[in-house]
């Protein structure tokens, strides 16, 4: 691994010194999700540094930081998580629009959720076509913020699913990652970071977030009031993140949360529109952060 490392330092400082942006620019751009309707206003979900990302060195911060900038570059994964009772699995995009199209599992209203940019569909099931005429998905937006920003349907499960806003709380100021030791993960072997950080520390470094999506994803992070949470993080041999734990007690609740991402920045990826005529616009719904 100390080969691999030199390596990835030198591929990371050339990345930077050719003007990488975080928002991942370049002629390289991947398409747009299969499905998406062009928006009036951007919607950017990905975490984006504050300050010009320098990983230099392979310290455990300049490991992160060089991780963060690789899940920007990356762009989309698939993603298996168990968010508390939910769980599910399904392409994520994060830049430099949001999509999403999951299969979930019970607990959940609907058996599939698809999110393109600021319009979700969901259904995918015969319960849906049964309560809505022979159609199978259900065509919805949320509410615009107080400015009128047109904010993403299910930001709140965005958030946590986002794997750079996990590694830009990993590398905020007063964070203080260790490397825990090589382990063995599916065919390879992958590094183990931990950080130890507030709920709130986690929500504040996602300085691109509203002030509104920044407090629900506390409220998410801090069931029962957690005071502090314990991230795992594993990475492969491109400092990509490969798997993503998130544990944290409180006065009454406990955060338990887990995120595998593979197939990044899979050519196959795609988070597509249902067929028109198989969908009813049921309007605008009002679509809380996730709860615990």
């Amino acid at each position: 691994m100390a080969g691999r490392q030199r390596l990835a330092a030198v591929a990371v400082v050339a990345l930077l010194a050719s003007g990488l942006s975080g928002c991942g620019g370049g002629a390289d751009a991947p398409a747009t999700p299969s499905g998406s309707p062009t928006p009036s206003t951007a919607s950017p979900t990905a975490a984006t540094p504050t300050g010009p990302a320098k990983p230099t060195d392979r310290s455990p911060h300049g490991v992160l930081l060089s991780a963060q900038l690789a899940m920007q570059t990356a762009r989309r994964a698939k993603v298996s998580y168990r968010l508390g009772a939910e769980a599910g699995s399904g392409p994520l995009f994060w830049q430099p629009k949001t999509a999403l199209q999951i299969k979930r599992v019970a607990p959940a209203d609907a058996e599939q959720l698809i999110v393109v940019d600021t319009v979700a569909y969901q259904g995918g099931d015969a319960a849906t076509a049964a309560r809505q005429g022979g159609r199978h998905w259900e065509r919805f937006t949320v509410p615009p913020d107080p400015d009128g920003h047109k904010e993403i349907p299910y930001a709140g499960l965005i958030d946590l699913l986002n794997p750079v806003e996990a590694l830009a709380a990993a590398t905020a100021d007063g964070a203080d990652p260790a490397f825990v030791g090589e382990e063995k993960y599916e065919d390879s072997t992958v590094e183990h970071y931990r950080v130890t950080i507030t709920a709130e520390k986690y929500a504040a470094a996602q300085t691109q977030l509203t002030q509104a999506r920044r407090d629900g994803l506390r409220a998410a992070l801090a069931p029962g009031g957690s005071l502090s949470l314990t991230l795992d993080l594993w990475l492969n041999d491109k400092d990509q993140l490969v798997r993503l734990q998130r544990t944290g007690s409180g006065d009454s609740g406990r955060a338990d949360d887990s995120v595998l991402y593979s197939d990044l920045a899979g050519a196959l990826l795609s988070a597509q529109a249902p067929a028109e005529a198989d969908t009813v616009d049921t309007g605008v719904r009002t679509v809380s952060p996730l709860a615990r």
